[in-house]
């Protein structure tokens, strides 16, 4: 069983910043970042390969970035300029095969 911990998660204001982490118990292909808000779908924010190629969803291009450690078995994800609808939690993913596994979820909050 792949293990997840993630990190980062938090109350900011409009405009702000917040860095979320993921650090994986072994090395995976593919990672990314999904959030879900109350009432809604799970959806993609951005993943990433072991090789670097990315994908990252259109509501938040130009804002939000995705790197990883494969050293270090981890992703990021930096969000910039963040707006109040922006605010769901936040679910580190990884896949390994045909298996996805996920992280508990860390709460991302964009209020003034």
């Amino acid at each position: 069983q792949v293990q997840l911990v993630e990190s980062g998660g938090g109350l900011v204001q409009p405009g702000g910043s917040l860095r979320l982490s993921c650090a994986a118990s072994e090395s995976i292909y593919t990672m990314g970042w999904y959030r879900q808000a109350p009432g809604k779908q799970r959806e993609l924010v951005a993943d990433i390969t072991s090789f670097g190629a990315t994908n990252v969803a259109e509501f938040v291009k130009g804002r939000f970035t995705i790197s990883r450690d494969n050293a270090k078995n981890t992703v990021d994800l930096q969000m910039n300029s963040l707006k109040p609808e922006d605010t769901a939690a936040y679910y580190c993913n990884a896949k390994r095969g045909r298996q996805n596994y996920w992280g508990q979820g860390t709460q991302v909050t964009v209020s003034s």
